[in-house]
């Protein structure tokens, strides 16, 4: 069939150059249209549920809020993991969905499952979804800067009331998340003496600020021929209209207002988050949070414009900075790998033009580079796959190969037209000599793409990193198998003309002849001494390989660091702030460094699951020119971590992208985590401190910090029951007085033009902010009496949970581990080990393994699986081609020889086992694969033509033909091996955004190239003779035969 492929695609040239040109076409447009990002998005399809109740500790949010919520979830279809938050006044749920599930479908299922559990919650508690946005979706942030002329709550509402909402109408955009400053508040903080000298409950204050904050319709009324509409106006809109509020009359008559209980000002609402810039002080920002899907460049350009047409409206002595842009890491890692690109481009070009010394030729062979990458580019714009360091680094890693189809075929014809010396017609030359190698090459090619099988069926974030790199790469693949038995060709009978250099004069076949004809004599003359050298070549091969270790993934270079340390639980906001300015300061005195941007708590979005504790500093660096001499990366963090050393503060480094992925799909913000799963917080709490303290003593580790899942701090109000109820109230009455009078509650908004703000009522500060003024708060009983609290309620202090975590509806705490110069895999080993031997769990509780571990772990289970099948597959490819068993055999066998180069470059590079170390080898099968086929097809062609002229009689006429085979034809196996092996060369020489992911996939092909080369140039006849001896005995015992009756005869 392919054979009859390549003589219609002749026959009908000017239709396949038609089409090639329309496929060119559209390649083009495609490729500029095409989105464009740094990286696959490898966040989990999740949807967050976010609920406020305001006031409420962790263990009420956890109880009423977040327990009903998880289990709920857990029956959502297609949900894989349901976790759970219970911070201070918050709930956060996230629901995280098998991989290809599409997230509006799951949307809607969650709100479903909603309004199922909705009648559960506390009244008043409403839930709601989180953006339509993923863990990598915080693509830029920003910083406003008032100078001395604005404070920080004027800066916030600046943001809040004329930023934000603008910039979320930008398309591309699910949400504008602000972070720092205070929000403005009306504080109503009542005198309860007062209260008490009136006779006044706290209660009928905030009924009475709640009904006189209220605009009204009155319908229609028509005067005099005139429509008026009717409104009643009683909106607050300043101190003055809230303290003028009545709260009823005196035995006189009097009015009693608000401002004869209460003090009435403007201040700052209860914050969970801070920002600083550049540990000058606080400050105020915003975050642009993407929608999923969309386009990362273009949506950070429509940003930039609309904040350029902002700045214009914005106050005098406003400005706004810079604080992340996700553009900048796109833009490098596109630009690195597009550079790569062309030079890999470059260099085929020049190993073609050397090998093949005729121009013409070269072109047609190095058509099929820029129409295979336009094929590619088709295919991913109506996939929908970006272009990103992964799909173009599939793109990069075959171009090597693609020509290698191309590259046989004109060189075959050189040899056809060569030997024919103008005999038969040119077209008819140009299909024989096609038609003799195509169909093996296709199928070679064909072995190239099935070999990344694998790569496809893993799962998870390894799966979404490895995928698009697969199918760029299969497309190029298969472009190119396609354009090497359609329209190179066609190319060919038109470019492969004229005066060409026999192979026996052109100066580099000569001297590749020259060095391989030695030894090849030697190889066939000592058969079993070869094959005996390289079986023990590859038995040494294991002594690298155990001292190889193990990871998740390289680390990618983004640019910018993210610092994030974590401090102790029940930390004040005053002292954060304190550390988080202090840390920014430090941070910001390297030189290296560009500016910081420091984040404590959580911004204002339902994505951003942070405690206060948790401190987050994004460090952008100066260009790399501008560094002091001879610093790196690694040398620039370690000097930082030196410099900060703070008690109680546990240091992380990594990288913006990589946390927001790591915390969204396991939680654990570290290579290494573990989470410890049970009932009981405290049992929970001792365990991670005892595993803490095992652990951080083993090799590697870094750093260990345990959740303290009690470390919070507590003021309880036991309610005493019967002594409630001898005064007439009930338990709620009790706790409405701690609600409003201690912790406070917004009773209203007032409605100022666009703008929205709370009105909170409470005691002053000076009234509860000790124990014993506590207990003297005043709760109003029905029959006009006040009691004190400490009457009606055990007041303690205690320890409690901060923050209460669970997975699937178990209560979780988590230890992270950081480590340094170790692989994961070897530590988790060790570790592990360690746990089993010295911790003892209680009955129903377990820990996970977690982090990077988790990915790596789970990815080799898969490969483990699906590596042996897709070889299986390669081999029935194999004799699909040959229709003989030994034959795929022995080309089987240049696999383990490509291991070889493949693991001792590793080990000389100090590379670890990696994903992306693993998707070099599921790569190198298929070119190992390769190389064997082209060795064999010439070395069958050489023994078939001889054995049809009757030449095939002896051993030393078979001994001839594989020297022919190997030797005469050794410049073409050596050019396909070239193209690959040297196009590959620059992205060893790589740096930049997303050169470390590339160089170990890189590695183990070029390496792996070399070996499987040396080895099947040589290994290959050997065998190949010791398997055709036997055929050949036998036809010259039957000769010999047919010889003697033939003497007979005449006799």
């Amino acid at each position: 069939m392919l054979e009859k492929i390549i003589e219609k695609s002749v026959n009908n040239r000017f239709l396949v150059i038609i089409f090639t040109a329309i496929i060119a076409l559209g390649g083009i447009y495609t490729m500029l249209d095409t989105p464009v990002d740094a990286i696959p998005d490898l966040s989990d399809v999740q949807v967050i549920i976010f609920t406020e109740f305001p006031g409420q500790a962790p263990q009420v949010v956890e109880d009423q809020v977040t327990y009903p919520l998880t289990t709920a979830m857990l029956a959502v279809p297609y949900a894989k993991v349901v976790r759970g938050y219970s911070f201070f006044g918050l709930s956060f749920v996230y629901i995280i969905f098998e991989d290809g599930t599409d997230l509006y479908w799951a949307r809607s299922r969650v709100l479903e499952y909603l309004n199922y559990v909705s009648n559960r919650l506390p009244q008043g508690v409403t839930p709601t979804l989180g953006p339509d946005a993923t863990g990598v979706g915080w693509v830029y942030e920003y910083v406003l800067d008032g100078g001395d002329k604005y404070d920080l709550q004027e800066l916030r509402s600046i943001q809040d009331w004329y930023l934000r909402y603008e910039l979320t109408s930008v398309p591309g955009v699910a949400e504008v998340a602000s972070i720092g400053g205070y929000v403005k508040q009306y504080q109503v903080e009542v005198d309860p003496n007062k209260l008490l000298a009136y006779n006044i409950p706290i209660q009928k204050v905030r009924m009475a600020i709640k009904r006189s904050n209220n605009d009204v319709g009155g319908r229609l009324v028509e005067l005099g021929e005139t429509e008026f509409m009717v409104r009643g106006l009683g909106y607050i809109k300043s101190v003055q209209d809230i303290e003028n509020i009545a709260l009823g009359v005196d035995k006189n008559g009097t009015p009693i207002y608000i401002k004869n209980v209460a003090n009435v000002t403007i201040g700052p609402e209860l914050r969970r988050g801070i920002a600083e810039w550049n540990g000058e002080g606080e400050a105020v920002g915003g975050v642009i949070v993407m929608r999923y899907g969309e386009n990362a460049l273009k949506t950070i350009k429509l940003v930039k414009e609309k904040l350029e047409e902002l700045k214009k409206g914005l106050p005098e002595g406003v400005t706004i900075h810079t604080a992340y842009d996700r553009s900048n890491l796109i833009q490098a890692a596109i630009d690195n790998l597009s550079w790569k690109l062309i030079e890999e481009l470059l260099v085929v070009a020049l190993v073609t033009i050397i090998f093949l010394l005729h121009f013409r030729s070269s072109f047609v062979a190095l058509f099929t580079l820029p129409m295979g990458i336009l094929i590619s580019f088709m295919i991913m714009y109506f996939q929908g796959i970006n272009a990103n360091i992964m799909s173009l680094g599939g793109i990069a890693i075959a171009i090597g190969a693609m020509v290698d189809a191309a590259i046989v075929m004109i060189e075959n014809a050189h040899k056809h037209i060569e030997k024919d010396g103008g005999k038969k017609d040119h077209w008819r030359i140009i299909i024989d000599s096609s038609k003799e190698v195509g169909p093996a090459l296709f199928y070679s090619l064909l072995i190239i793409t099935i070999s990344f099988l694998p790569v496809f069926s893993l799962q998870a974030q390894e799966g979404r990193l490895f995928k698009p790199l697969a199918f760029t790469k299969t497309y190029a693949m298969a472009g190119a198998a396609l354009l090497a038995i359609t329209i190179v060709p066609v190319l060919m009978g038109y470019f492969v003309r004229g005066k060409i250099m026999p192979e026996n004069k052109n100066p580099i076949s000569r001297f590749l002849v020259k060095l391989y004809k030695p030894i090849i004599h030697w190889v066939l003359r000592f058969r079993w001494i070869t094959i005996g050298i390289a079986f023990v070549i590859l038995v040494i091969t294991f002594l690298p390989m155990g001292k190889i270790g193990s990871e998740f993934m390289p680390p990618l270079n983004e640019g910018d660091l993210l610092y994030m340390p974590t401090t102790d639980p029940g930390i004040s906001v005053t002292k954060a702030k304190e550390i988080l300015q202090q840390t920014d300061k430090i941070i910001k005195s390297f030189p290296e460094v560009h500016h910081v941007f420091g984040k404590i708590g959580r911004a204002e979005t339902a994505t951003d699951p942070a405690p206060l504790s948790m401190i987050e500093t994004t460090i952008m660096l100066k260009p790399k020119e501008e560094w002091r001499p001879g610093m790196t990366l690694d040398k620039l963090v370690k000097e930082m971590d030196a410099a900060i050393q703070f008690p109680g503060l546990t240091n992380a480094w990594t990288m913006p992208i990589k946390t927001r992925i790591d915390m969204l799909s396991t939680g654990i913000k570290t290579p290494v985590g573990i989470k410890i799963m049970g009932p009981d917080l405290q049992v929970l709490s001792d365990l991670g401190q005892e595993i803490a303290a095992v652990i951080k003593d083993v090799k590697g580790t870094l750093s260990v910090f345990p959740d303290k899942a009690v470390g919070g701090n507590y003021f309880d109000f036991d309610i005493k029951r019967e002594e409630v109820a001898r005064y007439g109230l009930t338990v709620g009455d009790v706790q409405d007085v701690i609600m409003s009078a201690i912790g406070g509650m917004n009773v209203t908004y007032t409605v100022e033009g666009l703008e929205r703000y709370p009105v909170n009522v409470r005691y002053s500060r000076e009234l509860r902010d000790n124990l014993s003024a506590i207990k003297r708060v005043l709760v109003p009983t029905p029959g006009g009496a006040q009691v004190p609290l400490s009457y009606l309620a055990d007041i303690s202090i205690k320890k409690g949970p901060p923050v209460i975590k669970s997975e699937n509806a178990r209560r979780t705490a988590w230890l992270y581990v950081d480590l340094r110069g170790i692989d994961v895999g070897t530590y988790v080993q060790n570790a592990r080990k360690i746990v089993d031997e010295r911790v003892d769990f209680p009955e129903g509780y377990s820990i996970v393994w977690s982090g990077q571990y988790e990915y790596m772990e789970r990815a080799q289970k898969r490969l483990n699986i699906v590596v042996p099948i897709t070889l299986v597959v390669i081999f029935l490819l194999l004799y699909f081609n040959f229709k003989n068993f030994t034959e795929s055999l022995i080309v089987m066998l240049s696999l383990p020889f490509a291991l070889v180069g493949g693991i001792w470059f590793m080990y000389l590079l100090d590379y670890n086992f990696s994903v992306a170390v693993g998707v070099g080898f599921i790569a190198l099968a298929g070119l190992a694969a390769e190389t064997g086929v082209v060795m064999l097809v010439y070395l069958d062609n050489v023994f078939k033509d001889k054995m049809l002229s009757g030449t095939m009689r002896s051993m030393k006429d078979l001994y001839d033909a594989i020297i022919e085979g190997a030797v005469e034809r050794v410049r073409p196996k050596l050019m396909t091996v070239m193209t690959t092996m040297i196009g590959l060369v620059p992205i060893l020489w790589g740096t930049g955004a997303g050169s470390q992911t590339m160089k170990r996939i890189a590695a183990p092909m070029v390496g792996g190239m070399v070996s499987s080369t040396v080895l099947t140039l040589i290994v290959i006849p050997a065998i190949y003779y010791l398997w055709k001896s036997g055929t050949v005995k036998h036809l010259a015992i039957q000769l010999d035969k047919d010889e003697d009756n033939r003497n007979d005869t005449e006799d």
